[in-house]
């Protein structure tokens, strides 16, 4: 008796709300990281140091790396990666912010088309 074939490709959401206690030392990250890729041209560079200075939520896009979460994980490639940060109202105690409520219907999430990754 044969078994079904299955998928070896798995979708792995996670959604984060990080609370910024030290805007400058995140831009600072932000800042030493773009100015560690050598491989970065000059007008790219002017253009992500400009961003992260301008916004937080930027800079944190430039320093969370979905590879860091499953790099060492055994057995496992990545094949595509796609995020996005943005600024938000956050309350703790809301209905609004209850983790896993997009989940319950399976379907895609508002703005995920699953196309390409995001240019960082």
């Amino acid at each position: 008796m044969s078994t079904p074939e299955t998928s070896r490709f798995v979708r792995l959401r996670v959604e984060l709300v990080l609370e910024v206690d030290d805007v400058e030392a995140v831009t600072g990250a932000a800042l030493a990281r773009i100015a560690e890729d050598d491989e970065m041209p000059d007008t790219e560079r002017a253009h992500a140091e400009g961003a992260v200075t301008e916004d937080t939520a930027e800079a944190l896009a430039y320093l969370v790396d979905p590879f860091d979460l499953v790099g060492e994980v055994p057995g496992v490639e990545l094949q595509q990666a796609s995020w996005s940060s943005e600024l938000i109202d956050y309350d703790p105690d809301s209905p609004d912010w209850d983790l896993g409520e997009d989940d319950v219907d399976g379907d895609e999430e508002e703005g995920d088309d699953g196309g390409e990754p995001s240019v960082r």
